[in-house]
């Protein structure tokens, strides 16, 4: 398989294509009517389709066949992060990540947070790219701007981690993060997490963890223990 398509207006034995898709398969790659495609509608579902129609009103194609994809993990991956003051490095982050495998993401309102604005239309295209770009069937969650109380005060994770500089030593997250049990890592903004942040999540069984001796920008951070969880296999 060659590229991944993916739909959500699936019914009737038929995939209809918005309008970015549809100009992307009809303008760009120039499929025509009887070509086969792969389509997800990013819920586990993988399709094997061939073209109908390829006209001006959109693109259809009819289903050939259906399987439900189990997912690549055992346990969910969510990770929530204070957006950067610069929206380059959260698409960056958005982009690798959904390549490597994250299950949900939550933009996080912090008390030193620099942003409260997000263009949620523009990062679920980006997800939607990495989705395809990495054969993936399964669309991560994208979560509105929450507020860091009401994140840590409400989540149900089995592993719920804070990495933040502390002078205290801590231990690395590679020595506790087990990949079997669903995981909620926080990322802090530029200017960390609140001492008060800090002592509402340990409240909530939060660990304190460290990523190690240097110093990580958030989006390269928030990559890190993405592949961290991978890697812990």
């Amino acid at each position: 398989m060659n590229n991944l398509f993916y739909s959500t207006d699936i019914r009737d034995g038929f995939v209809r294509f918005d309008e970015e898709e549809s100009r992307h398969l009809a303008t760009v790659l120039r499929h025509k009517v009887g070509d086969q495609l792969v389509v997800t509608d990013g819920k586990g579902m993988r399709y094997e389709t061939e073209l109908v129609e390829t006209g001006k009103k959109g693109v259809i194609a009819r289903i050939l066949e259906s399987e439900l994809r189990a997912p690549e993990q055992r346990a969910r991956l969510h990770v929530a992060m204070a957006p950067t003051k610069n929206t380059d490095r959260l698409e960056w982050f958005l982009e690798k990540a959904g390549e490597m495998g994250i299950d949900e993401f939550t933009p996080l309102l912090c008390k030193r947070g620099i942003r409260d604005r997000l263009r949620y239309d523009r990062l679920e295209r980006i997800m939607v790219s990495a989705m395809k770009q990495s054969l993936r069937y399964y669309l991560p969650k994208l979560n509105p701007l929450t507020p860091f109380e009401t994140l840590v005060q409400n989540t149900t994770a089995a592993q719920r981690f804070i990495p933040w500089c502390d002078d205290a030593p801590q231990p690395h997250l590679r020595e506790l993060l087990r990949r079997d049990q669903d995981t909620l890592i926080l990322i802090g903004p530029e200017g960390d997490f609140s001492p008060e942040e800090v002592a509402l999540a340990r409240a909530q069984q939060f660990q304190e963890v460290s990523l190690g001796d240097v110093r990580l920008r958030a989006e390269t951070a928030a990559l890190y223990v993405v592949m961290g969880f991978h890697w812990n296999q």
